[in-house]
């Protein structure tokens, strides 16, 4: 039997709007002191700051143990990666900031990836084409179609553009908890009818396409967290929390187009 699928409105979707927008605000924020020189734990240090001056938690700090309070992966580190000393930031790398919050019980959780000066021409394509992948995804946020046509545009573009698409680690719901139902795959990935949930409007959803420059494949570091590319070559993630409605999704994480295109 198929879980059920959260459906906010009224004053449950204004809440979910203001998270995501502190959650913006914040992620924003935090990218800009990106710089070669200042460690991953430096940038880790201005989100916690700005998520405390917002009135706000982190929803990720202790979450299933997690140790960081923001997600903060560099080059071939997919997601999940920890704020860390040992870990300067160079000229030329991409870093992944991963910014989740809850702000009056309800969460907001968004997520870019950093271009640090000039980048290799092909890694540059590979942030925009994984950006471009989620704003495939959103127009296909809308009520009556199915969540298997939006996972399945993520793949399709991904693909097409010669790029892997990680298949291990996907979106979810998100409201009340940070991991709330569906699922949501980056790929084609259900059952026999091969159209996955009915999208209805009211439904939330933090799409997040995860996309390597070489293979799909992954593997997790000593610390049990990070999540690096098994052939080490970059990987990009873009993520906005999304709400389903009559015409496409609305991002309730709001910022400009980060990568171009």
């Amino acid at each position: 039997m198929q879980a059920k699928i959260p459906i906010r409105k009224g004053r449950h979707l204004e809440q979910m709007r203001e998270a995501g927008r502190v959650a913006s605000d914040i992620l924003k924020a935090t990218a800009k002191v990106v710089e070669p020189g200042v460690t991953t734990r430096d940038v880790e240090e201005v989100a916690i700051g700005l998520i405390e001056e917002a009135g706000c938690e982190s929803a990720f700090h202790g979450y299933r143990n997690f140790p960081g309070h923001i997600c903060i992966s560099l080059n071939e580190e997919v997601v999940h990666g920890i704020g860390s000393q040992q870990r300067t930031i160079q000229y030329g790398d991409i870093l992944k900031i991963d910014v989740g919050i809850v702000k009056d019980g309800w969460v907001g959780d968004n997520a870019l990836t950093v271009p640090v000066g000039d980048i290799d021409p092909e890694v540059r394509r590979l942030l925009q084409v994984t950006e471009e992948s989620l704003y495939v995804a959103i127009d296909h946020a809308r009520a009556g179609g199915r969540l298997g046509e939006l996972c399945h545009s993520v793949e399709k573009h991904i693909l097409g553009n010669g790029f892997s698409v990680v298949r291990e680690y996907v979106g979810h719901g998100v409201g009340r908890k940070l991991h709330e139902e569906p699922q949501v795959p980056n790929h084609w990935n259900f059952g026999r009818d091969g159209k996955g949930a009915m999208l209805r409007e009211g439904m939330i959803l933090a799409i997040e396409p995860m996309v390597n420059l070489g293979t799909e494949k992954t593997r997790t570091l000593a610390d049990r967290w990070t999540v690096v590319t098994l052939d080490g070559k970059p990987s990009a993630h873009f993520e906005h929390t999304v709400l389903v409605g009559p015409d496409g999704g609305e991002i309730l994480t709001p910022r400009p187009r980060f990568a171009g295109g």
